[in-house]
Parts: structure tokens; C-alpha cells; sequence
């Protein structure tokens, strides 16, 4: 499997030519949609993409950790972290390309 990445270049270059906004309005409109996202996730809202998933923020609360090196327990402080849990479709889109290769 190749290690190839999606940028934001690869993002807005697909706007111009399936759009046809110029590269800047295709880079700007990326940029503003993935900004949305962002503060929408930051306020604690839900981010659905029909078809694709559910983007969603999650607090963790504390708990006691170990290092597994040391086996010495650290406490691990509570945090929010980012989740996303991909539609049905996206699921059997993903795994119909894991026949094919």
C-alpha cells in the first residue's frame, strides 16, 4: 500500500478542476470550509459530512497511567481529543478497495 497523502494542495487543486474557480478562490474556499470545521469542533459541536462520518470531540477524564518502561505510575491529566467515526458507506467504499488491490 503507497504512503501517498492528501494535502490541502491536493484539496484545492481538485476544486479548480472540478469547479472552476481559480486556484486561489479553490485554495481560499478549502481553507474557509476546514476553518468552519475546525471551530465547530473548538465549540464542541458535531461535524457530519453526509456519506463520509461524524467528526466529534470527546473529554477524557483523569486516570492513573503507567510507564511501561518504569512501570511507574503517572497521573494522566483530563483532556478533550478529536474522533471520527467514518459513515456505513465510507466503511464499505474503504473496505471494496481492500478487495480490489
Amino acid at each position: 500500500m503507497g504512503e501517498k497523502t492528501l494535502t490541502r494542495m491536493d484539496l484545492s487543486e481538485a476544486v479548480f478542476r472540478e469547479v472552476g474557480l481559480s486556484r486561489n478562490e479553490s485554495a481560499e474556499l478549502v481553507e474557509t470550509v476546514l476553518q468552519h470545521m475546525s471551530d465547530a469542533l473548538v465549540s464542541g459541536e458535531q461535524v457530519k459530512i453526509s456519506s463520509f462520518g461524524t467528526f466529534s470531540v470527546r473529554d477524557k477524564a483523569a486516570r492513573v497511567g503507567r510507564n511501561p518502561k518504569t512501570g511507574e505510575e503517572v497521573p494522566i491529566q483530563p483532556r478533550r481529543v478529536l474522533t471520527f467515526r467514518p459513515s456505513h458507506l465510507m466503511k464499505e467504499r474503504v473496505a471494496d478497495g481492500n478487495r480490489r488491490s
